[in-house]
């Protein structure tokens, strides 16, 4: 298993719509071990397979603690496949988030504070999960990689994107709890 080079931001293969997955054999496996293993080398708490150049709707999301995070609570350790997101109501919060493949930058986005998702796990068992808050927010995030979107086409008002040393400077982070 290896550590991958993260696709960053402008590169076309990240806006592209990813495959589902119909075989679960040693390439999956190993295609997932990379992910853990890249997430863990660039301080994520979460991947995308389209991030590290596989266009496939797999993805994998995990927080004990974070330096980058130091707030946010506990994100149980989960691979995700072929993914479904439900949104039970419509209430949405906006939150600071950053991404592996737009590195040094942060931006406010709005996402659904409450969701449900489904899919199916590294051995093709399907599961169900509901999530609220920072959880909620990086299942959000990690899927919407699987369509080609990245954060800030999400966001409403570029003027709250930023590099995260300047905005820690202005102390722009904490007016709104930092997220993803």
């Amino acid at each position: 298993m290896a550590e991958h080079r993260v696709l960053r931001m402008g590169d076309p293969e990240l806006r592209t719509v990813s495959e589902s997955v119909s075989c679960f054999d040693d390439s999956l496996a190993c295609l997932i071990q990379d992910l853990w293993d890249t997430m863990a080398a660039r301080g994520g708490v979460g991947i995308a397979a389209p991030q590290i150049g596989v266009p496939l709707r797999v993805v994998v999301f995990e927080l004990v603690s974070s330096e980058r995070y130091p707030e946010a609570p506990p994100v149980p350790r989960t691979v995700l496949i072929n993914p479904e997101l439900t949104f039970p109501d419509d209430e949405m919060v906006d939150a600071w988030e950053g991404c592996l493949s737009v590195p040094g930058l942060r931006g406010v986005v709005p996402r659904f504070r409450q969701i449900r998702y489904s899919g199916l796990d590294a051995n093709g068992s399907r599961f169900e999960r509901e999530a609220r808050d920072f959880h909620a927010r990086v299942v959000q995030h990690e899927c919407d990689h699987l369509d080609g979107v990245l954060y800030p086409q999400r966001m409403r008002d570029l003027a709250t994107l930023g590099f995260e040393e300047e905005l820690s400077l202005s102390q722009r982070l904490g007016e709104i709890s930092c997220q993803v």
